[in-house]
């Protein structure tokens, strides 16, 4: 037997720190989702800026979409659930993310881009996590991935699926790695009962989404559509997720800390204020087009 066919198993896993619900507002063209990951938390889940999450029946909530709008500073990471949304920038990318599928975006120098529903009716459901670029990376040509659904790989034990993003589970590696941050990006979907343990770095900030049933995090209860931060607990090996009666499907996220400024303005994160006033003047002279 191979090392990476033996089952990790958490011998000393986090515990949760606290769980947050996220705050309801509405971005774009008047989308309604929920900010789960808010300004105030940057630091706390550094390399981590920003997680929405929508969700929606109703063509109301996100027909009006994301018209065009700048970044600079970071990169996008968009993870459909259901759906279909057309994404076009201003470095002469398009590609359409459909169910299943992510989009990754570096921003780098500066980007403008749209990202609209190709859907006038059923279910929009998916995750956007903005992921912060070392200063030495900020003002890097910009760049873009379509990864479809079934480019994502999958691994699986018993009671257990895991759509491997980014990071490494279960043997199986992710469809992107990023040397800077490091980050683990999981979809977990666990039968009713089934655990998970997933290796993490003691050094690396980390925090579950539960978005269908519950979770068992050590000693703590994670409801659907919360959020829980996992305590950096020193000499700690990993996580280990369980599901309740009715299984569980959560997002995992977790990367290495830059430990650099953060100053943001909107949609620009830079290094300091002086940074940001220029992104601001290269957007309204046309420069990041």
């Amino acid at each position: 037997m191979t090392p990476d066919s033996i089952p990790f198993v958490s011998h000393r896993p986090r515990r949760v720190e606290r769980v947050v619900a996220g705050q309801a507002t509405q971005d774009g063209a008047g989308v309604k989702l929920t900010r789960v990951l808010t300004q105030t938390l940057q630091r706390r889940l550094d390399p981590f800026l920003m997680l929405d999450a929508f969700g929606s029946d109703k063509p109301g909530d996100y027909i009006g979409g994301f018209p065009d709008h700048p970044h600079r500073g970071f990169e996008t990471v968009t993870y459909m659930l259901e759906g279909r949304m057309r994404h076009r920038d201003s470095a002469g990318n398009e590609g359409l993310l459909s169910s299943g599928g992510v989009q990754w975006m570096t921003a780098g120098r500066g980007v403008i881009h749209s990202e609209m529903p190709e859907q006038e009716e059923g279910r929009m459901e998916g995750f956007q996590l903005w992921l912060n670029l070392p200063a030495r990376d900020k003002m890097c040509a910009p760049w873009y991935r379509d990864i479809p659904s079934e480019h994502i790989p999958l691994a699986q034990a018993p009671g257990i699926a895991v759509r491997v993003i980014a990071g490494r589970a279960l043997g199986v590696d992710g469809a992107m790695q990023r040397e800077a941050t490091s980050p683990t990006y999981l979809d977990v979907h666990l039968e009713p009962g089934a655990c998970f343990d997933q290796a993490l770095s003691e050094l690396h900030n980390a925090f579950v989404y539960v978005y269908r049933g519950q979770l068992q995090v050590a000693d703590t209860q994670v409801a659907r559509q919360r959020m829980a931060i996992l305590a950096n607990t020193p000499q700690s090996d990993g996580v280990r997720l369980c599901a309740g009666p009715d299984g569980a499907r959560a997002i995992l996220v977790a990367g290495q800390p830059l430990q650099e400024p953060i100053a943001q303005y909107g949609p620009f994160v830079m290094n300091s204020t002086e940074e940001i006033h220029q992104a601001v003047a290269d957007f309204r002279a046309g420069r990041l087009a």
